[in-house]
């Protein structure tokens, strides 16, 4: 399994179960991910859905902050990585 890192969280929000991932590389809906702590790996989902300003996307380039729509609660410190 290839992991390339895309970004690190910077924010959650329980209550809505999202997060805010800054992006050091491109992501698009449908991509798997694997969300690793401090620890490791934490869980794998596949991008679902996905927004910049509140706006719904489907790909996000690097340098943009999005929010991502997670499966499990993360730490803001959390890596994020493509996996192939």
């Amino acid at each position: 399994m290839e992991k390339t890192p895309i970004g690190k969280i910077t924010h959650f929000f329980d209550k809505i179960g999202v997060a805010v991932l800054e992006l050091s590389g491109p992501l698009k809906q449908g991509e798997k991910i694997s969300v690793e702590g401090h620890a490791g790996e934490l869980f794998e989902q596949t991008v679902g859905s996905m927004q910049i300003d509140k706006k719904t996307v489907v790909s996000a380039k690097k340098g943009q902050a999005i929010g991502l729509k997670l499966i499990q609660p993360v730490k803001p410190i959390a890596q994020v990585f493509k996996v192939k």
